[in-house]
């Protein structure tokens, strides 16, 4: 069915909020004035769902121009909570903390509400992803075990069409070009790497 324009699920709305209420509700306390702040911003919260897997070239989330979320799907019901917990955190709202918290809960990734990730980015089999508050490009790509993160203070900038393959590692004052990517088990730390580059081992 149509969530919205260009966006089909196999729930409807009130269905796909009843869901998500039920599965926060497990875990934390929601108040009547928090569930209505949460419906308020489901619909900015799917048009950023469209937006981002309308980009992700996998025909699980898309086809023939139409973007498909479904609610069983983990990898994409992780970006539908991401994208609560961003909503909440542009508020400066608690509820951007549940939301977070639930997604670490249900999926096994660390992604903080305060982490700005780009409009589109895919991740897959992502158990064990940790992402910090880097500075992400566009069509950042990740898979399990992957982390990006500070070292004394300093964090990355990751350029555009970004991949990291299994357990590769961000870390530091690293200044990472386009249409890179990263082998599994790579090490980055403190160190600038080239667009159009494959890297692979230990650098920094």
């Amino acid at each position: 069915m149509i969530l919205i324009e260009n966006l089909k699920s196999d729930l409807s709305l009130d269905d796909l909020l009843n869901n998500l209420h039920h599965r926060l509700r497990n875990f934390f306390i929601i108040d009547e004035s928090e569930s209505e702040l949460i419906k308020s911003v489901h619909i900015p919260v799917l048009n950023r769902v469209r937006t981002c897997f309308s980009g992700v070239d996998n025909k699980y989330f898309n086809s023939d121009g139409i973007a498909y979320f479904s609610y069983t799907h983990s990898g994409q019901y992780l970006a539908y909570l991401y994208f609560f917990s961003l909503e909440f955190s542009l508020m400066n709202h608690p509820l951007k903390d549940k939301f977070y918290y639930l997604n670490k809960i249900m999926h096994g990734v660390d992604i903080y509400s305060e982490v700005r990730l780009p409009e589109v980015f895919f991740f897959e089999h992502p158990i064990g992803l940790i992402l910090g508050r880097a500075t992400y490009g566009n069509n950042f790509f990740a898979m399990q075990g992957c982390t990006v993160g500070g070292n004394k203070g300093h964090y990355p900038t990751i350029g555009n069409n970004v991949k990291m393959y299994s357990d590769s590692k961000i870390l530091g004052n690293s200044n990472i070009g386009d249409n890179v990517l990263l082998s599994a088990n790579t090490y980055i730390k403190d160190t600038n790497i080239p667009s159009n580059s494959i890297v692979f081992g230990p650098i920094s």
